[in-house]
């Protein structure tokens, strides 16, 4: 892999990268990028809400949601770089010659390292639902409409990472190890899916007037 990491690279060319004939970054760098931009929204709106006269009472609680966050989004910048490391050693051990004795071996212990960067990033990213709950609740309503955006960039951060688990894991021949991992994914999808869906509802029904 090159020395330069994916997250030195401007936004313009990152997404040029993204686009190209190249296998990195992939559907999973792009999961916790977009997982990172949610979590910076929920410190932006933190931002916006410190030192408010009407927000007072929450004064603490925010400025602990915004350090919070701020250690989600570094660490799902992280990962978009541990994302691409581990896809090339998995990538070379696919183009070991089926008839080698070790290509099995090597290809299971790639593909599980593989596995690791997209579970981490399904556990920052419900952190980051988490502090979007409470943001929503205690932050600024001026920005309440960055609060549910950053809601729905986690949602389909989470989903999307969940996939670069479920194609790993699939050809796994460690089953225990595999559904293990599968297991812990399908309980945060069921249980975060609907807390970030239910945030970006109550924001549109404030938005729209509904409610």
């Amino acid at each position: 892999m090159a020395d330069t990491k994916l997250m030195d690279e401007s936004g313009t060319e990152f997404a040029a990268d993204l686009a190209a004939k190249k296998s990195v970054p992939g559907g999973g760098g792009a999961a916790a990028y977009v997982g990172a931009l949610a979590a910076a929204l929920c410190s932006m709106v933190g931002n916006f809400t410190t030192g408010k006269k009407r927000y007072a009472a929450y004064e603490d609680d925010v400025k602990r949601m915004m350090d919070e966050a701020e250690k989600v989004r570094v660490r799902l910048v992280e990962l978009v770089d541990e994302d691409a490391a581990a896809f090339y050693p998995l990538s070379k051990a696919y183009s070991i010659p089926k008839e080698d004795p070790t290509r099995a071996e090597v290809l299971e212990r790639e593909t599980k390292n593989a596995c690791q960067g997209p579970v981490e990033m399904m556990r920052q990213i419900c952190k980051a639902i988490e502090l979007l709950e409470e943001m929503g609740e205690k932050g600024s309503r001026m920005l309440l409409s960055d609060v549910g955006c950053g809601a729905l960039f986690a949602r389909a951060a989470l989903e999307a990472a969940s996939l670069n688990v479920f194609v790993n894991t699939k050809s796994l021949k460690d089953r225990p190890y595999a559904e293990s991992l599968e297991a812990e994914c399908d309980r945060m999808l069921d249980e975060y899916i609907p807390r970030a869906e239910a945030v970006e509802t109550k924001v549109m029904d404030h938005i729209r007037g509904r409610k």
